[in-house]
């Protein structure tokens, strides 16, 4: 089956990362993009993460997992690679009712990382629900070959506009003009 797309708002929302390698590193750098509201655990961490830790001032707990950690998260990424380990924390994660991401396990996700783009307030998420990660990626690239960065600009600006505007169908159908404007230019 495949998963919903959503986007989720981090702001009151606690994350903890188990793990300290490589891929607790891609999954701590794309979450950096949306919150900084992230503590990890692991008994040891690469060169990549210890400098995203210091930068960002996350707490990080330098220890093995052990049962109970989990408590009071919203969300859990377990990138470890003891299956068991990771299996545990899925079971656990169903006693305090968080999201569970364990990596590369599916049936022990409740949610998983698609492969997007981030230009200021634009982000595309392209998932193949894990059949083809490749292919997401690549897709990725194409759209973002595509993508002109003044979006990031031109949606500042559709910003304003809405909250200068009264909401109304007249400011509904100026804003899907300028919207249908930017992008007849864009591919000229």
């Amino acid at each position: 089956m495949s998963y919903f797309p959503a986007f989720i708002k981090f702001d009151e929302k606690r994350i903890l990362i188990v793990g300290g390698g490589y891929v607790a590193l891609e999954k701590l750098q794309h979450l950096l993009e949306f919150t900084n509201n992230i503590v990890l655990i692991s008994k040891d961490y690469n060169s990549q993460i210890k400098e995203l830790i210091k930068k960002h001032s996350l707490i990080n707990n330098t220890k093995t997992y052990e049962e109970g950690d989990i408590k009071g998260f919203d969300i859990v990424i377990a990138a470890v690679d003891d299956l068991n380990v990771q299996e545990s924390i899925y079971n656990e994660s169903r006693k305090y009712n968080c999201l569970c991401n364990c990596v590369d396990l599916p049936k022990y996700c409740d949610f998983i990382f698609p492969s997007y783009i981030k230009k200021g307030d634009l982000t595309i998420a392209i998932s193949t629900s894990g059949t083809s990660p490749a292919m997401a990626k690549q897709l990725r690239i194409w759209l973002n070959s595509i993508i002109p960065d003044s979006i990031v600009d031109f949606l500042k600006t559709m910003k304003e506009y809405r909250k200068s505007m009264p909401k109304g169908k007249e400011r509904m159908n100026f804003l899907d003009k300028e919207a249908q404007s930017y992008i007849k230019d864009w591919k000229k």
